[in-house]
């Protein structure tokens, strides 16, 4: 049986030093690469009910695996206070994540109070979310009211035995089908649909998704498997590349390349030739993307990440609970930012044999994807 996986806890993330000199947010945050953060994305349970073989595999995620108690998780309030830090340094996108966000209790009232927080401009911040949709359907309209834009929504096929074999807990296609069309009804868009695509596994179904969803109101988005934490036993043999995957695509269904939409966007975007809409790859494993990354990660206690491939985080949680001021919690997050240099993914695709193997990277499921 796999070794328990452990969460990353206090003793390996301290909390940020206060600089003795604070200083006023100006919304022009860079790090030592002159990547600005413009991306706050925030886990808000660290609990799923599926168990996805590339995030939270049974053999380890299993009936007896200890969850965070609910007094480590951050309130409402607390995210609110720690979000409007981040947008008065700049980050006009939150994105709220798990585990499954849909399982935290009352999840509509943290939306509605993010929804109120504004930039440094006035303007609104885009607030999204993303799920299994195993939840969707009964919940779209509430998220919607309570002012949340846009849903992402993960589904790895459309054959029913693919699917209940990536997920490993026999939910459905089609529940999730049902909470996709729920949330177009109620205007949760334009809808993002991302399938990992993980070699021997579900490749077969990438042109079925793709026959699928062209044409219809969503985004379809096809994801490398990438070596996220350590339970997931990934193999780069098991990575099918993106440009095989647009390959497979365009010779059925002709496709052509498109900009993108800002600067960061992980997606590189392709439109069909006919007209019926677009696709998007994620390639973090073949065509890393790290010199425009601008995403910042907080996870479910609290502790801000700042890469998806972190061996550590910074405990902002500790600093809020003792009682520091705004003025001093900002000046923390600007220290870490600034000194800021993570590149995982193109380091490891220049050597991916080479990388050092030992540190226990956190898990996906704990600060989210």
């Amino acid at each position: 049986m796999a070794e328990k996986i452990i969460m990353l806890g206090d003793a390996l993330s301290p909390p940020p030093a206060v600089p003795s000199t604070l200083e006023a947010p100006t919304g022009l945050l860079s790090d030592a690469l002159a990547r600005p953060l413009h991306d706050l994305r925030i886990s808000v349970t660290d609990r799923c009910n599926f168990r996805c073989v590339y995030c939270m595999p049974k053999e380890v995620f299993d009936k007896d695996y200890a969850y965070l108690p609910q007094g480590a998780l951050l309130s409402f309030e607390e995210i609110t206070r720690m979000a409007r830090l981040f947008v008065a340094h700049g980050v006009e996108k939150i994105r709220l994540t798990g585990g499954e966000p849909l399982l935290r209790k009352n999840l509509e009232n943290l939306i509605g109070m993010l929804s109120e927080l504004r930039t440094p401009s006035g303007q609104p911040l885009d607030l999204t979310l993303t799920t299994n949709g195993s939840l969707l359907a009964k919940k779209a309209r509430a998220l919607k009211d309570a002012g949340l834009n846009r849903v992402t929504v993960s589904l790895d096929a459309l054959d029913d035995a693919v699917f209940k074999r990536m997920n490993d807990v026999d939910f459905a296609v089609a529940d999730v089908l049902a909470g996709i069309d729920a949330a177009h009804a109620v205007g949760l868009g334009p809808i993002k649909v991302n399938m990992v695509v993980k070699a021997g596994m579900n490749d077969q179904e990438i042109l079925p998704m793709a026959r699928y969803f062209k044409g219809r109101p969503a985004i379809l988005r096809f994801i490398e498997y990438m070596d996220v934490g350590a339970s997931n036993g990934w193999n780069l043999a098991e990575v099918i590349p993106s440009a095989d995957v647009v390959a497979r695509i365009g010779a059925e269904m002709p496709l052509e390349p498109i900009g993108a939409n800002y600067a960061g966007e992980t997606a590189a975007r392709w439109r069909y030739a006919d007209g019926g809409g677009e696709v998007g790859v994620i390639s973090s494993v073949t065509q890393a993307f790290c010199k425009d990354c601008s995403r910042a990660r907080l996870s479910t206690e609290g502790k801000l990440y700042t890469c998806l491939f972190a061996t550590r985080g910074h405990d902002l949680r500790a600093l809020l609970r003792a009682g520091r001021s705004d003025a001093e919690m900002s000046s923390a997050i600007a220290q870490l930012w600034r000194v800021r240099d993570d590149r995982y993914s193109e380091t490891r695709t220049i050597n991916t044999s080479g990388l050092e193997r030992g540190a226990r990277r956190v898990e996906m499921s704990y600060i989210g994807g």
